[in-house]
C-alpha cells in the first residue's frame, strides 16, 4: 500500500537498525538482500544498520549472510549457538543494534521493507512504536486464519494487555522502546505482548501481506499452538480462573444430584442406580482435576524455567557489530 511519506528535514543522519530473525531462510535470503540493499541505496539520508540473526539454521543460511557482510559493510550478522526460537533471537537484535530507531522485519518477503520507509515518517513525526497492521494475509490456510482471529479475540478478551490481532513482529520502534524491552529478559517470550505491555505512543500502518518468495514456513501448526499458549499463560490467568469455576459448577451439580437422589430415595423408595451414576460422577470429577492439573502445570513449569536464570540465548560468532570495532 503507497503512500507519499513526508521525511521531515533532520539536524543530523539518523542511524537506522533493521533486525530480521532467519531460521532455515537460505532460498529467500538473495532476494531480502537485494530489497534491503536497494532501499538503503535510494535512502542515503540515513545511516544503515542491518542485522541478520542466524537462529541455529541447518541449511545454507549463514554462509550467504556472511557473504553479504563481505560484500556490504552496512551488513551484520550474529549466529546463534543452536535454534533458540524467533522470540530470543529478536532479543539478540535487540541487545546489538546501535539505531536511533529499529526495524524488525521477517527474512521471507512477505512483509514488503521498503514499507519502512512508511514507518520513517511517522517516526520523525513523534511516533515511537510504528507497526504494520494486515488488511490481508497473503496465501494462509482457511483453517488457520479462523484459529488466529480467535485466538485474538480471547487475548482481547481475558487480558488486561491490548494486545493487536492481525499484527506480526514487522514494526519500527523509537530507541526508547528497544532500551524498555532489552529489560524484559524471561525465556519464555511473547514479544507481540510485550510491544503492547511496554506502552509508548504507537502508529497503526496497514499493508497487505505478500506470500512468501520462497521456501516454506518453519511454523507448523504445533509451534503456533506452542505460541498460542505462551501467549495466553504470559499475560492473563484467566485459565486457572476457569478451572476454580468448573471446580464450583461441578461441586454444585454433585450436591444437587445427591439433593435429587436422596429425595427420591426418602418419597419414593426408588434406588440410587449405582453403576451408571459412580461412571458419570468420577469422569465427571476426574475430568476437571486432570483439567485443572494441566493448566496448573503449565504455570508451573513457566516458573520453573524461570528461576533457572539461564541466558536467553548464547552466540556462537557475530561480525560486523559496533562492540567488534570497539
Amino acid at each position: 500500500m503507497e503512500q507519499d511519506v513526508k521525511i521531515m528535514p533532520q539536524s543530523k543522519q539518523n542511524k537506522v537498525s533493521i533486525v530480521v530473525p532467519c531460521y532455515n531462510e537460505e532460498q529467500v535470503l538473495p532476494a531480502m538482500y537485494q530489497r534491503l540493499k536497494a532501499l538503503m541505496d535510494a535512502h542515503t539520508e540515513y545511516q544503515w544498520e542491518v542485522i541478520f540473526i542466524d537462529d541455529g539454521s541447518q541449511d545454507a543460511t549463514i554462509e550467504h549472510i556472511k557473504r553479504f557482510h563481505q560484500d556490504d559493510p552496512r551488513i551484520c550478522f550474529i549466529a546463534l549457538s543452536r535454534n533458540f526460537g524467533k522470540e530470543n533471537a529478536m532479543l539478540a537484535g535487540f541487545d546489538h543494534a546501535t539505531g536511533d530507531c529499529i526495524a524488525i522485519i521477517d527474512a521471507d518477503l512477505q512483509d514488503p521493507p521498503e514499507m519502512i520507509i512508511e514507518m520513517l515518517g511517522y517516526w520523525h513525526e513523534g511516533y515511537e512504536d510504528v507497526y504494520a497492521r494486515r488488511v490481508t494475509r497473503g496465501k494462509e490456510p482457511w483453517l488457520r486464519k479462523k484459529f488466529s482471529l480467535m485466538y485474538y479475540s480471547l487475548l482481547q478478551r481475558t487480558t488486561q494487555v491490548d494486545v493487536l490481532p492481525n499484527v506480526g513482529d514487522f514494526r519500527l520502534l523509537d530507541r526508547k522502546c528497544i532500551n524498555a524491552l532489552r529489560q524484559l529478559r524471561e525465556n519464555e517470550r511473547y514479544t507481540k505482548g510485550m510491544f503492547c505491555w511496554i506502552g509508548f505512543k504507537k502508529k497503526e500502518v496497514l499493508m497487505n501481506r505478500d506470500d512468501r518468495a520462497s521456501g516454506k514456513s518453519s511454523f507448523n501448526f504445533f509451534k503456533l499452538f506452542n505460541l498460542a499458549i505462551e501467549g495466553i499463560t504470559s499475560y492473563t490467568t484467566f485459565p486457572l480462573r476457569i478451572v476454580t469455576l468448573l471446580g464450583l459448577l461441578s461441586s454444585a451439580i454433585a450436591i444437587l444430584l445427591t439433593a435429587v437422589y436422596f429425595t427420591k430415595a426418602l418419597l419414593f423408595g426408588d434406588p440410587v442406580q449405582g453403576f451408571p451414576t459412580l461412571i458419570v460422577a468420577i469422569l465427571l470429577i476426574g475430568g476437571v482435576q486432570l483439567l485443572g492439573m494441566g493448566i496448573m502445570g503449565e504455570y508451573i513449569s513457566r516458573i520453573f524455567i524461570e528461576t533457572k536464570r539461564r541466558p536467553v540465548y548464547l552466540i556462537s560468532e557475530k561480525g560486523g557489530l559496533e562492540d567488534d570495532k570497539d
